[in-house]
Order: structure tokens, then C-alpha cells, then sequence
């Protein structure tokens, strides 16, 4: 049949683009308009081989094969097909595995199933090899495409390049038209500024309303001269971050007790951490009382007790099609979500005066929908704490507009510039 179709490797292309750009093959250093790339390379496939596109298989890898936020926009642009194998960490570098295996057998069912007429590789993997040959016999035109290699390396197997029955260079300036390198050194824009709302949530000093009102509640920290008979360390916080982060939480329930032991859970002389609580940590469970969450707290509706079947399923479709993941965004949507569906806006009242406290239910649901977008899968051995940053700046963001809009107190007065609606101030030379 008289079509194209292109077989994109994108940890070759999007690696050998980093590489010519930014002088280190690392994907982290360069931002892709994917949309742009797409049209790009749809357009150079049917002027090469002078054949119209039937489809752009996208092959990589991701942690898990759950899908990142740039597979989630590809795979809804028309005539793309993204296909997932594993990205796995050894000797402290990733590697895609299954890749080469998914692309082979793609283009060998479509050369035998007579699907097109021209066949363009976008790879440099000489595993490909059998299967460029298989195709070949079976009347399938191959056109080979690299990408310029930098400072004159050669970044394509040369058995590919023997075999290919056309091949074609994709130049610094065809690159540059979708890939832009990160810092100053390549040719492109410089880096972006960091976001004002997320360094204000990571610099906001610890609000002394909340530790007032644990106070009221019976929640308050031991005295100072207290203290300093009790084995019980103060918590405390990473030098040069002020807002507790979920794992400095967790180590304050886990610090030693007057015996030695972890400090119970159940402990009557609870942590003032306590009061500032807004993670869904492991080491956290809610129960009523001191070291549970207020009644008031615990009276807030989660998005899933406000959502029908039927918005579960627009939901669901909006998720696939226009979010597109960006952890901030993310939050956005959940928050905008929980909003529309309150029945009674007393429930955001009660929300916005508990910044930056997410309420544990409602910071669970909001990390749990995020993890559809691949946010909290691991890097570097760890979870990205930034993403979750931004997941809850973004959520604060939604909630600051719409409580501004209702004219809703977003903080209490004893705890001034620490409110959602301080997100949007300019970064002081502290913060930054």
C-alpha cells in the first residue's frame, strides 16, 4: 500500500538532540515542543518518500511502562501511536528494556502485512538490523534517519546505515525547530525562572496560628523548661527549609522515647509538627483526637464522596485528552474538581484558612490522582519531592482564586503572608 510509516526511537533522537545541543546526551537538559516535533517529522516522512503518512509509532521507555506527562500528550496527537518499554536503573544509569524488541516486531508485521510502502527509522540501534532486513525483502522501502551527530562522533551503526536503502541527516538547525536546550551553553533560550509559587511554599516560615490553635486544642508543645527533662528531641527541619516536608513529619513520631523506644503513636504528649500536618505519609494515620485530624478537619468531603459515575467517566476522559500532567496543572484540576462539586461553600472556607495544611484525606486523593500521570514514580532512587511541591502549589493556587473571588479570609490574621493567595508575591532574596 502506498503510505509512510515512521518508527521513531525517542531515546535515540531526543539523547543524540541533547547531546547536540546541550553536549551531554542527558533528556534533562533539553524541553521538547512535541507538537512542533510531530508536524516536523510528519512533514519531512512525506517529502522524503513522496508517500502520505499513514501513522508515528513513538517508541521509549518509562519507569514501570506507566506513562509520563510527554506520552500523555503524544498519544492524543492524531496519527501518533506511543509504545512503552521499561526504564530500569543499573549502575547508576537508566536503560530502556524491551524498546528495540517492540520496534522490531512493529516493522516487521507491517512490511508483512503489506501495511505501507516506505518504512522511516528514526534509530541508530544496529539491533534493528534483522528486522530492517526482513522488511526490506518483503518489498518495503527503508529510509534511515540520524540526528547530526555532535563534535563529529558517529552515533548510528554502520550496518544499519549499509543496509538502509535511503538515508537522511535531521541537521542542528532541523532539531532546533522542536529542541531547545536548557542552559546558556547551546544555542537556544536560557533556563526558565524558577516559579514564584513554588518557592514560596518551600521558604514560608512555620505560621504561628497553627501552633496556637493546636494549643486550643490540647495539642500545644511541651515548655521549653519541660523540655529539657524529656528525652524527646525538638522536630526539627532540614537547615534552609521551614515548611516540614513529609519525611521530616514522620521522623518526628519515630524520634526515641523516655525508654529508648519510638515515641507511640498513641503518645499523649504529642509532636507540634503535629498542627502542620498536610502529607499522606505512611508514618501518619488520622484518628479523632489530639494526634487525629479536628473534627472540622475530618467533616471535608473528598473529591470521590462529591463525584458521580457519571463525572467519574468525564473525568476520566478529560485526564486522557487535555491534561497534560505538568505536576502543577495537576493540582489545579483536582482542586477546581473539588470546588465545582461542593454542595455548600462553607467547606471552603473551612479549607482556606488551613494553609498550608492539606487536610490528610484530601492530600491523599491528591497524590493518588496524580500517580495516573506517572508524578510519583521514582528518580534517582527516590520520590521527587519537588513534584510534590508543585502538585499542592498548584492545588493552594486553584483555591486562592476562587476564595479571593467569594471574598473568603484564606488565612488567619495571626499568621500574615503565609496564604495561598502569598503564592503569587515576588521572591525575596531569602527565598531565592
Amino acid at each position: 500500500m502506498d503510505r509512510c510509516v515512521v518508527l521513531v526511537d525517542a531515546g535515540y533522537l531526543l539523547g543524540a538532540a541533547a547531546s547536540l545541543l546541550a553536549g551531554e546526551p542527558s533528556r534533562s537538559r533539553i524541553t521538547v515542543d512535541h507538537a512542533a516535533l510531530i508536524q516536523n517529522l510528519r512533514e519531512r516522512a512525506e517529502a522524503d518518500t513522496q508517500q502520505p503518512l499513514l501513522r508515528i509509532y513513538w517508541f521509549d521507555g518509562a519507569p514501570d511502562r506507566v506513562p509520563q506527562p510527554e506520552h500523555r500528550r503524544l498519544r492524543v496527537m492524531p496519527r501518533v501511536t506511543v509504545r512503552l518499554g521499561a526504564l530500569t536503573r543499573s549502575d547508576g544509569r537508566w536503560a530502556q528494556k524491551g524498546v528495540d524488541a517492540a520496534m522490531h516486531a512493529e516493522l516487521t508485521e507491517l512490511a508483512r502485512n503489506r501495511a505501507c510502502s516506505d518504512v522511516v527509522l528514526v534509530t541508530g540501534d544496529g539491533d534493528l538490523l534483522p528486522g530492517l532486513m526482513s522488511a526490506k525483502e518483503h518489498g518495503v522501502a527503508v529510509h534511515l534517519w540520524a540526528v547530526q551527530a555532535a563534535d563529529g562522533d558517529y552515533n548510528q551503526s554502520e550496518d544499519l546505515v549499509a543496509e538502509a536503502d535511503e538515508r537522511r541527516v535531521l541537521d542542528r538547525a532541523w532539531i532546533t525547530r522542536a529542541v531547545r536546550a536548557k542552559d546558556l551553553t547551546g544555542l537556544c533560550s536560557p533556563p526558565p525562572a524558577p516559579r514564584p509559587d513554588i518557592a514560596a511554599i518551600l521558604s514560608a516560615p512555620l505560621p504561628e496560628a497553627a501552633l496556637a490553635e493546636a494549643a486550643r486544642n490540647g495539642a500545644a508543645a511541651p515548655a521549653d523548661d519541660d523540655r529539657e527533662g524529656s528525652s524527646v528531641p525538638p522536630p526539627t527541619t532540614p537547615a534552609g527549609r521551614s515548611v516540614p516536608t513529609p519525611k521530616d513529619l514522620a521522623g518526628a513520631l519515630r524520634a526515641p522515647g523516655p525508654h529508648g523506644g519510638q515515641q507511640a503513636a498513641a503518645s499523649t504528649t504529642p509532636s507540634p509538627a503535629s498542627a502542620l500536618r498536610w502529607s499522606s505519609d505512611k508514618g501518619w494515620i488520622d484518628r479523632a483526637g489530639p494526634l487525629g485530624e479536628p473534627a472540622e478537619t475530618a467533616s471535608l468531603p473528598t473529591l470521590a464522596q462529591l463525584t458521580s459515575a457519571e463525572q467519574r467517566w468525564a473525568d476520566r476522559e478529560e485526564d486522557i485528552t487535555t491534561v497534560g500532567g505538568d505536576p502543577f496543572e495537576v493540582g489545579q484540576v483536582f482542586a477546581r474538581r473539588w470546588m465545582e462539586r461542593l454542595p455548600e461553600t462553607v467547606h471552603l472556607q473551612k479549607l482556606a484558612t488551613m494553609y498550608p495544611r492539606i487536610p490528610h484525606r484530601i492530600d491523599g486523593e491528591l497524590l493518588r490522582y496524580a500517580a495516573r500521570f506517572g508524578l510519583l514514580a521514582h528518580k534517582d532512587d527516590q520520590i521527587d519531592e519537588h513534584d510534590r511541591y508543585a502538585i499542592r502549589a498548584g492545588f493552594w493556587r486553584e483555591i486562592d482564586v476562587r476564595a479571593a473571588a467569594e471574598h473568603v479570609a484564606a488565612v488567619p490574621a495571626a499568621a500574615p503572608g503565609t496564604g495561598p493567595a502569598d503564592l503569587a508575591a515576588p521572591l525575596t532574596p531569602a527565598a531565592e
